[in-house]
């Protein structure tokens, strides 16, 4: 019997990745079966609980993958970034007012797992003191980069660098509401472009 290379091994964790978030993005984490699971992936409930111990393990997992990405995202780019990024995610969707389709999701967004993340972080206490660390990377990431911008000039320098951070964080948090919510997003890229100017120096 052939030996599968690690490279194999790395593929098929992300094959199932790819199609867990596909999964929870149309379906929300309690709809996300272990059927529809098997859809989504293209594999048997073995293949994937044989790389994730169960159903939470692999939302873990997804959603630690996709706060990675984002921090990756804030460092080159900032958090207004991240925030453009769901807000496309979010139009891509087609969602019908609750944020999920079940047939046009686009399964690189983040916006689906980004709002399953909101939902358990105000239900779950076990969850939300899982997430503690990952919110923390993300928060460090964006004070890094607003730092190295005070520092190169060029963000405003009457409001304190946490204080900018904190700002930008609610205004993320208030953006995934109210896609969250179904509610019009014509207007956010102008909004999106006033916060990005409030924090930069005039």
């Amino acid at each position: 019997m052939p030996r599968v290379s690690t490279d194999q091994l790395a593929a098929r964790r992300q094959q199932i990745l790819d199609g867990a978030r596909t999964c929870f993005a149309r379906y929300g984490y309690e709809g996300a079966t272990v059927r529809r699971l098997e859809q989504t992936t293209g594999l048997s409930r073995g293949a994937i609980f044989h790389y994730f111990r169960d159903k939470e393990a692999l939302f873990l997992a997804l959603a630690e993958q996709d706060a990675r990405r984002m921090a990756d995202v804030v460092a080159r780019q900032g958090l207004v970034q991240v925030m453009r990024e769901l807000l496309v995610s979010g139009r891509d969707s087609g969602d019908g007012g609750d944020g999920r389709d079940a047939t046009a999701v686009d399964d690189r967004s983040w916006l689906g797992t980004r709002l399953e993340v909101s939902r358990r972080l105000r239900t779950d206490p076990e969850f939300r003191e899982r997430w503690q660390a990952h919110s923390a990377a993300l928060t460090k990431a964006t004070r890094n980069r607003l730092e190295r911008q005070a520092a190169a000039g060029a963000l405003r320098d009457d409001v304190p660098v946490p204080v900018l951070a904190q700002y930008l964080e609610l205004v993320l948090e208030g953006l995934v509401s109210h896609l969250a919510m179904g509610l019009p997003a014509d207007e956010l890229d102008g909004v999106l472009d006033l916060v990005e100017h409030a924090v930069r120096r005039p």
